[in-house]
C-alpha cells in the first residue's frame, strides 16, 4: 500500500504452510509488498529466512515485508484469532473456483507446500472453505507463486468491485476513501 495507507491492516493475510522452495517464497513476498498483503510462514520451512540468506538471495525488501513465522498450523490459528476476516484454503482437491468465494478485506488465504499441497487433516477440518484455481484436464497444479499472485489479484478485483479499494491516478491500489479527491 502507499505510505499513506501503511498503518492500515493488510488487504489479505497470505499463509504458506511449510513452503519448500525459497524462490517461490521470495516471489510471493514481492507480491505481498506490491499489493499490501502480509505474509505468514508455517514451519518447517525448506530454507533459511535469516538475514544472511535473504541478503544473498537479493531480498532487499524482506525486512520491510517482516513476514511472521509460526511453529505449526495450530500456532498460526491461535495467532490469527483476533483478526477479522475469513479463511480460504487453496487446493487442487476440490471443484469450487476461487471466483465463487467471496474474498473479503483481511481474509486469510492459505496455500500448501509445493510438492504436496495442504495436508488432508487441514482440508478435512474446513470443507466449506476449500477453493481452487481451475485448470485444463491432465494438469497437476500451478506454480505456488503463480497461484498466490492470481488469487491475490482476484481478491483485489473483488474488493474493488465492492468499493473497498480503488486505483489512484498513478494506478496504485489504495483504500477507497484514500482515492477520493484524486
Amino acid at each position: 500500500m502507499p505510505s499513506n495507507d501503511a498503518d492500515l491492516a493488510p488487504l489479505f493475510h497470505i499463509v504458506l504452510h511449510q513452503p519448500e522452495i525459497p524462490n517461490n517464497t521470495g516471489n510471493i513476498g514481492r507480491t505481498c509488498m506490491a499489493t499490501g498483503c502480509s505474509l505468514h510462514l508455517i514451519r518447517p520451512l525448506g530454507f533459511s529466512t535469516g538475514e544472511k540468506a535473504c541478503r544473498r538471495a537479493g531480498l532487499d525488501y524482506w525486512p520491510r515485508l517482516a513476514p511472521t513465522e509460526h511453529e505449526g498450523f495450530e500456532e498460526y490459528l491461535e495467532a490469527a484469532r483476533p483478526w477479522v476476516g475469513g479463511m480460504w484454503l487453496f487446493t487442487t482437491k476440490c471443484s469450487r473456483p476461487v471466483w465463487d468465494a467471496k474474498l473479503g478485506l483481511g481474509d486469510q488465504l492459505v496455500f500448501g507446500r509445493e510438492t504436496a499441497g495442504l495436508p488432508e487433516s487441514i482440508l478435512e477440518r474446513y470443507p466449506d472453505r476449500l477453493v481452487t484455481l481451475p485448470m485444463v484436464p491432465g494438469e497437476r497444479s500451478l506454480n505456488l507463486a503463480t497461484a498466490v499472485c492470481a488469487v491475490v489479484y482476484e481478491g483485489i478485483r473483488q474488493l474493488a468491485a465492492a468499493g473497498v479499494v480503488a486505483m489512484d491516478g498513478d494506478g496504485r491500489i489504495v483504500r477507497a476513501e484514500s482515492a477520493e479527491g484524486r
